[in-house]
């Protein structure tokens, strides 16, 4: 089996390298960084399975980080942090974490915690690799072309904007990946998103109706709550 890659991201050096000691015994290969920006760096060059994230750095916050990953990937996000308060574990969660611990922790159920994040992810499939920019797509009934910009199913076209068929293929694309109204917008429209912009919820809401009449009511579009939109697989 392939080597599993968990990064660490914390300030704390002293309590980044325990975390690393307690995976590295368990078979892991482990990845350390100081702060969000270099944890950054790491993930788009390394092939990360699972993050833990401190909540508390300077610079770039852990929730940062998960709005920056969440943009982009569907790694699985444990966050460690030495708020207790429900608010603060709400907070992580609907950013867009998977599991929330507090500090101090037990060393036995941050290992539990991390093998189930990881079974759910990987053994179940959860993360899928894109598959880069595909002339033709077809999910079940649903046939999408890239070169000839036509959506149908089972033969019929589906009469969608230039807006929502670039959308559906950046989905479509890209199964089981979550991607954010903040990546959507700025994938298709090629511009800066606005905190208050509800574009790509208007036109999300559009192109689910029409998918959903064609498809006999299937919901081909799902939503992740607190992080964004995908197609799974």
């Amino acid at each position: 089996m392939k080597t599993i890659q968990i990064l660490i991201v914390d300030d704390d050096l002293e309590i980044a390298h325990l975390i690393k000691i307690y995976l590295t015994n368990e078979g892991y290969q482990v990845l350390i960084a100081n702060n969000g920006r270099e944890a950054l760096d790491v993930i788009a060059k390394e092939s990360i399975q699972l993050i833990i994230l401190d909540v508390m750095m300077p610079e770039m916050d852990g929730l940062e980080v998960v709005r920056a990953v969440r943009a982009e990937y569907g790694i699985p996000i444990l966050m460690l942090s030495a708020k207790a308060e429900d608010m603060d574990k709400i907070m992580g969660l609907t950013t867009g974490a998977d599991d929330y611990m507090v500090k101090p922790f037990n060393a036995l159920e941050l290992i539990a915690r991390v093998k189930s994040l990881l079974r759910r992810s990987i053994y179940l499939n959860a993360q899928i690799q894109p598959v880069q920019d595909p002339e033709e797509i077809q999910i079940d009934s649903l046939n999408i072309s890239k070169k000839a910009h036509t959506v149908t199913v089972d033969g019929r076209n589906v009469y969608l904007t230039s807006t929502e068929f670039d959308i559906l293929y950046l989905l479509a694309s890209h199964l089981g990946q979550v991607f954010s109204a903040e990546a959507i917008f700025e994938a298709v429209w090629k511009d800066k998103f606005l905190e208050s912009n509800n574009t790509v919820m208007v036109h999300i809401s559009k192109l689910r109706d029409k998918l959903e009449s064609e498809l006999g009511g299937v919901k081909l579009i799902q939503t992740v709550w607190g992080v964004g939109y995908k197609i799974d697989p």
